[in-house]
């Protein structure tokens, strides 16, 4: 019962094994950024691209597979239900309503594009095809690849940099990004403690539903005996009860700050080795080399 530990979404994991730990946090934020910011009004091409990019950082970034093979084939089945399901399922019109027929075949038709071929290579093309009511055509492929290779994209690259980068580290990179804020009176200093804190919390979330699943399975529990009605109060009050867990340890968390007479630790004072140690230099002077050639060619190849 302990799938959720080996499964480490969202979590730092301690090490040195890997050059993702020694990149500036400033400059993996900005790679994040550009996940999540380019597959915006991009072609098919450029999104699985990006996400091809994504998979061979992850294959070559020398972390221990048992960080993040389980999350990565989770991921990777996830992304291609949701992809198979927004391409066989109709988005606007109903199956009955859409043309089987090639559009060039109908007389007086003027077509820009060929809605009807999928792919083509040279002088072989795929057209579309039809699983009884279900039709897939151009439009709803690029529907499914928009939508798989953007769920991949967005949660893998965020995992990614949760677990090669500290809290710490993540909460700095962040106030220095938005320090400008300060000559506008914003309370930085307190908000970006708030996220630390945040952050730190998450490990005790899943410490206390990983004790909750646990409890099911020491209790052997049957569900096919209790019934529909049983279950779903069961899992009701489980819920409630992880509230509670989960609100119990906030407040022990505000009672020991409370306890240090309201004294925070500001995160400029938490500016992480790396950005100052010189053996580090050349690793992020080639991230930001390669982060503005990944710019231009967004802006070359990758419009739809």
């Amino acid at each position: 019962m302990d799938w959720l530990k080996k499964i480490p979404i969202g979590q730092y994991v301690s090490g040195r094994s890997s050059w993702l730990r020694v990149i500036d946090p400033r400059i993996k934020i900005s790679w994040i950024l550009l996940f999540l910011l380019t597959p915006i009004l991009a072609n098919s091409i450029w999104r699985i691209a990006t996400a091809s990019v994504l998979l061979l950082i992850t294959f070559f970034s020398l972390l221990p597979i048992r960080i993040w093979w389980r999350s990565l084939v989770f991921l990777f089945v996830l992304s291609l239900i949701v992809g198979f399901l927004s391409i066989v399922l109709p988005a606007s019109e109903t199956a009955s309503e859409l043309s089987i027929r090639a559009p060039n075949e109908i007389p007086g038709t003027v077509v820009l594009t060929q809605s009807w071929e999928i792919f083509r290579l040279g002088p072989f093309d795929f057209g579309g095809f039809s699983f009884g009511p279900l039709i897939v055509d151009r439009r709803s492929a690029e529907l499914g690849v928009k939508t798989s290779t953007l769920i991949f994209t967005v949660i893998h690259s965020v995992n990614l940099m949760l677990i090669t980068t500290p809290p710490e580290d993540l909460v700095w990179a962040i106030r220095w990004f938005l320090s400008p804020l300060t000559l506008l009176g914003f309370p930085l200093e307190q908000l970006s403690f708030q996220l630390l804190l945040a952050l730190r919390f998450l490990p005790l979330v899943q410490e206390e539903t990983q004790n909750l699943f646990r409890s099911i399975g020491v209790r052997a529990i049957d569900f096919k005996k209790l019934g529909l009605k049983t279950t779903l109060s069961f899992f009701v009050s489980l819920g409630e009860r992880l509230l509670s867990n989960i609100l119990l340890r906030a407040e022990q968390a505000a009672d020991s700050l409370m306890l240090k007479e309201g004294l925070w630790l500001s995160p400029a004072q938490l500016r992480p080795d790396i950005v100052v140690n010189p053996r580090f230099f050349w690793i992020n002077l080639a991230s930001i080399f390669l982060f503005l050639i990944a710019i231009l060619l967004r802006f070359q190849y990758g419009m739809s």
